[in-house]
């Protein structure tokens, strides 16, 4: 293997240039990424960076270009794994013997909002910019969605001291991952910083004046007189560019227990890689520890050219909402007891533990980050 390209040059990407030269590749490495911007911390966006405690140049991921070509502002547009071609939006033709397809994930729109002034999505840091320049003094913010990223976006629109509403469709925040009892706390964060929480209800239409956003108007018929909306809705990855490439895709790149897809000189890693549990079901994941854990276990596959490590995520994920640190581990889903084991809901300070027949699978951690480190190495059951 003489050449390898990376399409996609946030964490992931970055994170596999890092393991293919730690993993004694030294061979041409070609980059790929859509955005003009050298790999950045993403996380920093919905909270430092957008409140404006943290510049631009703060966010880089690293100075070190490992020997490798980057490409940026260019976008692979096809793919043609049977002879290793990668199509570019230059025009170019890339060939390469492995391919790692890092490219993440497009943020959810809300329908209708195309051509409107005052709504955002945020992903990019081009979206932080963009969003940031519009929260002047004394905007109104609704924040569409109560999952990790519109909950940061809410704190730190309050913390600015914007009014903020934020309108969720499920019954309680992030009752997917957290169940609703616990769930039902992170709707008592918001409403412990003056966010008006609309649980329950979804979004039916916007007002305008023509060009800009001026209001929300909900399924119920309230209407939320706004100056800004933030969509925070989910994404969908970035598979649009490998139809026709033989390659599997439903909801992600269908990979392997390795992150290996159907062509051994293909693998892929971070949000857009939809991986193969032990117990044979897929799953894909869309956060920060993923994109960073994958690549050591793909390139481990790729460099190989065969499936010789099976990947273990570590189901950690973090958030920073209203001063309160959130982390959680493990596995959540379809836990049938959950316990608090350490401190109090009520002080926002405790450790709460995810069992299924009684063995821990999950942790939820507010604000006790050292238990919580002591604990998560503890967890013995195999996360999907």
């Amino acid at each position: 293997m003489r050449t390898v390209a990376v399409a996609g040059a946030s964490l992931a990407g970055l994170r596999s240039v890092e393991e293919l030269r730690k993993q004694g590749f030294d061979g041409r490495i070609v980059v790929i990424g859509e955005e003009p911007h050298a790999p950045y911390d993403r996380p920093p966006l919905s909270k430092a960076f957008l409140r404006g405690t943290m510049p631009a140049e703060e966010l880089a991921l690293s100075d070190d270009d490992f020997g490798a070509e980057w490409r940026l502002g260019v976008r692979a547009d096809q793919i043609d794994p049977s002879t290793g071609s990668l199509y570019l939006s230059t025009g170019e033709i890339l060939r390469a013997d492995g391919v790692v397809i890092a490219t993440g994930g497009r943020p959810r729109t809300l329908p209708g909002t195309s051509d409107l002034a005052g709504v955002h999505t945020l992903r990019t840091l081009d979206d932080a910019v963009a969003l940031q320049a519009d929260l002047l003094p004394g905007a109104r913010v609704v924040v569409v969605g109560a999952g990790w990223i519109g909950a940061e976006v809410a704190s730190t629109c309050r913390a600015l001291g914007h009014e903020v509403t934020v309108v969720e469709a499920a019954p309680v925040p992030m009752e997917r991952a957290l169940g609703p009892v616990l769930g039902s706390l992170c709707a008592d964060l918001h409403a412990d910083h003056g966010v008006d929480l609309r649980l329950g209800v979804g979004v039916a239409s916007f007002a305008h004046n023509g060009s800009r956003v001026t209001g929300v108007v909900l399924r119920d018929g309230t209407h939320l007189p706004t100056d800004v909306v933030v969509a925070g809705i989910g994404m969908e990855p970035a598979t649009g560019w490998l139809a026709g490439s033989g390659l599997a895709v439903d909801n992600g790149v269908l990979c392997d227990t390795g992150c290996v897809t159907s062509i051994a000189s293909v693998v892929a890693v971070g949000d857009v890689a939809r991986y193969r549990t032990a117990a044979g079901s897929h799953v894909r994941h869309e956060h920060w520890t993923n994109a960073s854990e994958q690549p050591v276990v793909a390139v481990r596959n790729l460099l190989a050219g065969a499936t010789v490590e099976t990947f273990r995520p570590s189901g950690y994920v973090w958030s920073d909402q209203y001063g309160v640190r959130l982390q959680l581990a493990g596995e959540t889903g379809g836990a049938d007891e959950v316990a608090v084991i350490d401190g109090s809901p009520d002080d926002r300070r405790f450790v709460a533990e995810f069992r299924r027949a009684g063995r821990p699978v999950g942790l939820l951690a507010m604000n006790n980050a050292k238990l919580f480190g002591r604990l998560r190495r503890q967890l013995t059951a195999p996360v999907s």
